[in-house]
């Protein structure tokens, strides 16, 4: 992997990125494969080794979605990128990520469940997306040892997955071989501004010159302070921690999910599961509460489970917005200046279309249409509504 450099005292580029997980990530290599030739991305730790490392890599739009919404249509089309987005990554690189096009399966135990999935495939199949519907039978001849109490079952198709820990390699490797300068253990404090343009990042290893910036930096977006009032983002941690089994056999082939949580069957015989959402601040460790919450859940869908030690078990900071929702574009309030953050859940899923949208608006000094539900600038707009 590489390591990244540090950075000399003072430096100049055209685009600084500020937090290098597989969201800054993408877009330093969508504008370096634009043609945007200084690039800096610089990150407070390792790349990647925040919620990008400790994600389940599940691309799965369909699954949690009861209507077709802004979130669902960027969603959808991120997924929809990624088969040519790893073949390339892969064509760069050399490293597989392991694209996993088996599908997803969302079991129900209950009445209640079962109603809500009948909702949920009647508006998926009447939008002609990829759903179908499987009876207790059904789901057992797909994932011979599900609980024998499960009723019926959800299969999406389209939704996949993806081994999230190869894609931040991946990432890191294409970035590097595209002339972007990486540089890890550097955080930024500030962004530093001109009547209201982006002027460059004030960091621990000393000041960056350039007239636009990307907050990509997640969990931590909110610490970064402006000598400009930025649009008033709170954007918090939410704790997620999961738990890793090794079977000596295979136990299932989709990604598995139920209302309390989901299995992730990876390639080389691991089978994940998670997660929590807990508000803890940034406390990141596992805890005894998680650990019996995640297996129990992972027991309820595969019995078989219950007879396996876990293998390995860590914990992670999803960014979380105050409307759940991504934050992507320019602002109004600093010229230059562009959010890529707050994906919440779906950093990975998003991956591909942050990249390339970011790329264009800056490109193009103009919004493309995906972006505007995701404005920074929407919050200003409902503390005006407010008050």
């Amino acid at each position: 992997m590489p390591a990244g450099r540090p950075l000399e005292s003072s430096q100049t580029a055209d685009v600084v990125i500020v937090g290098g997980g597989v969201i800054g990530l993408s877009v330093a290599r969508a504008l370096a494969k634009r043609g945007v030739r200084n690039v800096i991305v610089v990150d407070r730790n390792e790349f990647g080794r925040e919620a990008s490392w400790a994600a389940g890599g599940i691309l799965a739009p369909q699954v949690e979605a009861d209507e077709d919404d802004n979130f669902f249509r960027i969603a959808c089309a991120s997924r929809d990128l990624y088969p040519e987005f790893t073949k390339a990554l892969q064509s760069e690189t050399g490293i597989d990520v392991q694209l996993d096009t088996t599908g997803t399966l969302y079991v129900a135990f209950a009445d209640d469940e079962e109603a809500e999935f009948r909702t949920r495939f009647a508006w998926q199949q009447g939008q002609h997306l990829a759903v179908e519907w499987l009876d207790c039978d059904g789901a057992h001849k797909l994932e011979p040892l599900l609980s024998e109490r499960v009723r019926c079952a959800l299969r999406f198709p389209n939704d996949f997955q993806v081994e999230n820990r190869r894609l931040v390699n991946a990432l890191l490797i294409a970035n590097e071989r595209l002339g972007v300068r990486l540089s890890k253990e550097c955080e930024a404090s500030a962004i530093r501004t001109e009547k209201a343009r982006a002027a460059g990042i004030e960091t621990t290893q000393g000041f960056i010159s350039a007239p636009i910036i990307v907050l990509a930096a997640g969990a931590w977006t909110s610490s970064i302070a402006s000598s400009t009032a930025l649009p008033q983002i709170e954007m918090k941690p939410v704790r997620g921690q999961m738990l890793s089994f090794d079977p000596t056999e295979q136990l299932a082939r989709h990604v598995i999910y139920s209302s309390r949580g989901y299995l992730i069957p990876r390639s080389d015989g691991r089978l994940l599961a998670g997660s929590t959402t807990e508000m803890a601040g940034f406390e990141k460790r596992v805890t005894e509460e998680g650990v019996h919450a995640i297996s129990s859940m992972a027991f309820e869908i595969l019995p078989a489970l219950a007879s396996l030690p876990v293998d390995a078990s860590w914990a992670g900071f999803r960014p979380c917005a105050k409307d759940g929702l991504p934050v992507l574009g320019p602002t109004k309030r600093i010229d230059g200046l562009f959010y890529a953050t707050g994906h919440y859940r779906n950093g990975i899923l998003l991956a591909p279309i942050t990249g390339e949208l970011i790329t264009e608006a800056i490109i193009s000094r103009s919004s493309p249409s995906l972006l505007s539900a995701f404005s920074p600038d929407r919050f200003e707009v409902q503390t005006k509504i407010g008050m």
